[in-house]
């Protein structure tokens, strides 16, 4: 006999099946006992008589019969409320011990530190399981969505070269050229833009980053997923169109029960937003209490530079006056460019936020694609040569006739978590790290032991304890 699934014995009536799941709940009432077996498709209630002892959560095995609920005993609240499965044999593949942290509630009460630790657990509660599998929707509806628009999707190195970009590398040492060091890519930033050199004209990439900066609610320690998407022969009208076709149809379709407040999306300057709203993400929601009201708009015309102190210089650039607001590839606005050599401060760059009920969850930008307007940005955040010389590949490629082009990055933990209104990126994550930076489950990051470290020329300097 084949394997059904929890749902379909609703159209299983006067059939015998075969379920296996786990036992979801047990309620023992002597002679006859009720348990509620759950698998990947829900729960249906199981009815025997004499049946052994099971802890909740133990992985078993049930054929029964199929029957009807009286009407006055039909459970409205679940799928297979309907029905119920008469026990003719019952066997326990795998008992569970007890459970450290309870699994049926939606889990937000527990300390996170535990909800971590026992994550495959944690992952077990119906609102987890949800959070994933609409994940999992999301992200075969943007690979369907961008195929038809004749977008290539590439896999970029894992494994890639240190360059200031903004946050704090994750660096890896080489064993074969010992001394030199790997870093985990922020982004795909110089890779897609490769790409376009390339000729590729549409990319894009479900994207792996890793970033070594402080966590927040909305952004999760270490690594992250955004949608990465680049364009060539493109404006900045045509990013933002793209984009925006794609999360309205996105929304409407793995989130029907959304509202789009407005569309098309509202397109706000940044210094409008700032006056406004004071927030360069403002949330527009006529009522911030619906959880269904979803409010997109566009931030654009951010400056490209942001002024700094000495003291908040831009790694390691010396006493510069400029740091870049997005990043250092983000094109001046053409109206724009001859202010670079008189006025810098008053340079719009062709950035773009993805802003969503007062969050940002994508950001992109038009690109340079001179190597001298590249060459003077450097110049003005204050890269020595040293530093230029970190970018050489990409300065190299551009000499052999770069298009014009551009992208956006939505995220897809920070989309997710806003549509899903959950209070953390970490609550639409299989396994995220705390915010101290352990891996959920794994004991990581651990010491690595001496012999690996001999073979990296690897020492490690330890203080005493006084």
């Amino acid at each position: 006999m084949e394997r059904v699934l929890a749902r379909e014995t609703k159209d299983k009536i006067e059939q015998s099946v075969l379920l296996k799941g786990w036992a979801d709940s047990v309620r023992d009432h002597g002679k006859i006992t009720f348990i509620d077996i759950r698998d990947r498709s829900g729960v249906v209630q199981c009815v025997g008589q004499s049946l052994p002892k099971v802890t909740p959560e133990s992985v078993v095995e049930i054929t029964g019969k199929v029957v009807k609920r009286p009407e006055n005993l039909v459970n409205k609240e679940i799928e297979t409320g309907a029905v119920e499965v008469q026990i003719e044999k019952f066997d326990v593949i795998s008992e569970s011990a007890e459970l450290p942290i309870p699994i049926d509630g939606d889990g937000l009460d527990i300390d996170e530190s535990h909800r971590l630790k026992y994550r495959y657990l944690d992952l077990r509660r119906s609102r987890m399981s949800r959070n994933l599998r609409l994940r999992d929707k999301t992200v075969r509806f943007i690979r369907k969505y961008l195929g038809e628009q004749d977008f290539v999707e590439v896999e970029t190195p894992i494994l890639t070269k240190t360059t200031p970009e903004g946050a704090r590398d994750f660096i890896v040492p080489s064993r074969l050229q010992r001394g030199m060091f790997y870093a985990l890519p922020q982004s795909p930033q110089q890779y897609k833009q490769l790409l376009m050199v390339a000729g590729m004209e549409r990319y894009f990439q479900i994207a792996r980053c890793f970033r070594d900066e402080d966590p927040r609610a909305d952004r999760a320690y270490g690594e992250f997923t955004q949608l990465d998407i680049e364009m060539s022969f493109v404006t900045q009208e045509d990013i933002l169109q793209l984009a925006e076709g794609l999360f309205t149809k996105l929304v409407g379709e793995v989130f029907p029960e959304k509202r789009i407040k407005q569309m098309p999306w509202p397109r706000i300057s940044q210094e409008e937003a700032m006056e406004k709203y004071g927030s360069d993400k403002p949330d527009l929601r006529e009522n911030k209490n619906d959880p269904n009201e979803l409010a997109f708009c566009w931030v654009i015309d951010f400056p490209l530079f942001a002024e700094q102190s000495e003291k908040d210089y831009f790694h390691g650039a010396g006493s510069a006056k400029w740091a870049p607001s997005h990043h250092m590839f983000t094109a001046p606005h053409p109206e724009d460019v001859s202010l670079l050599d008189s006025d810098p401060g008053k340079v719009r760059g062709l950035q773009h936020d993805m802003v969503l009920n007062g969050y940002e969850v994508g950001g992109g930008s038009v690109r340079i694609h001179d190597p001298k307007v590249q060459s003077k940005v450097f110049d003005l955040i204050g890269f020595s040569e040293q530093q230029k010389k970190q970018f050489e590949h990409m300065l190299s490629a551009f000499a052999y006739g770069v298009p014009p082009h551009g992208g956006v990055a939505p995220g897809v933990d920070r989309f997710l978590m806003t549509v899903l209104g959950e209070p953390s990126v970490r609550e639409v994550m299989a396994f995220p790290m705390s915010a101290s930076g352990q891996t959920s489950v794994m004991d990581a990051p651990s010491e690595a032991g001496d012999d690996q470290l001999k073979e990296l020329g690897i020492s490690i300097s330890r203080k005493k304890n006084k």
